[in-house]
């Protein structure tokens, strides 16, 4: 489990295409070594499995994941290519603080963001996204955009699209800071309003 706090800036190596899936190896300043092969990462977002450490520089790291065909499908990370930022965030120690919101990097589908409107000291962003999803989206509540955690502040119906703030912080440590309207991103809806829905929809039927 991840809590949308993102802890580094990663940059991609090399993305590697295989048959059914590929290879993502990322530089970070993390310290990656101390993390096992077998434990979970996310990049933008997406939960993905550790299995290489490599030999860098003292102040660096990197590390190569697999991505399955279906991550490939639903999310952003087909499309990195060498040199492109990444959001990276270490799985939540049992004992960590959930600084964030609850987050699994199962992502639900990618949004495309539509407009930035810059402030004094931080900017409003405007994120379009796909019909499915918007009904899990409200206002004041937490959504997952790129891997990080983020509170909605408005949400349009037709089109579907939402609304959130970027602070200070959050425009200087994540890829957010710097992405323009057209860029796509990675989405994960709020979990307990997925399951809310399915517990009601159950009950539902079981009455029909």
């Amino acid at each position: 489990m991840f809590t949308g706090i993102i802890e580094d800036l990663g940059q991609v190596e090399e993305l590697v295409r295989l048959t059914d899936s590929a290879r993502l190896r990322i530089r970070t300043a993390l310290p990656i070594g101390d993390v096992a092969l077998g434990a979970s990462i996310a990049v933008n977002g997406v939960c993905l499995t550790l299995v290489e450490h490599h030999e860098t520089a003292a102040s660096s790291h990197s590390f190569t994941a697999d991505v399955m065909a279906e991550t490939l499908s639903r999310s952003s990370l087909g499309t990195l290519t060498p040199g492109a930022p990444v959001n990276l965030e270490r799985a939540m120690p049992a004992d960590g603080r959930l600084d964030g919101h609850i987050v699994q990097g199962h992502v639900d589908g990618t949004g495309t963001i539509i407009e930035r409107q810059p402030g004094e000291r931080w900017e409003v962003v405007t994120i379009a996204l796909p019909d499915d999803l918007a009904r899990y989206v409200a206002e004041k509540g937490s959504i997952a955009v790129d891997g990080t955690s983020l509170t909605v502040t408005a949400v349009t119906d037709d089109p579907a699209s939402f609304s959130v703030a970027l602070i200070p912080e959050t425009l200087a440590r994540t890829t957010l800071g710097a992405a323009t309207p057209g860029t796509t991103v990675n989405l994960e809806v709020d979990v307990i309003a997925k399951y809310v829905e399915r517990l009601t929809t159950a009950k539902i039927g079981s009455r029909a």
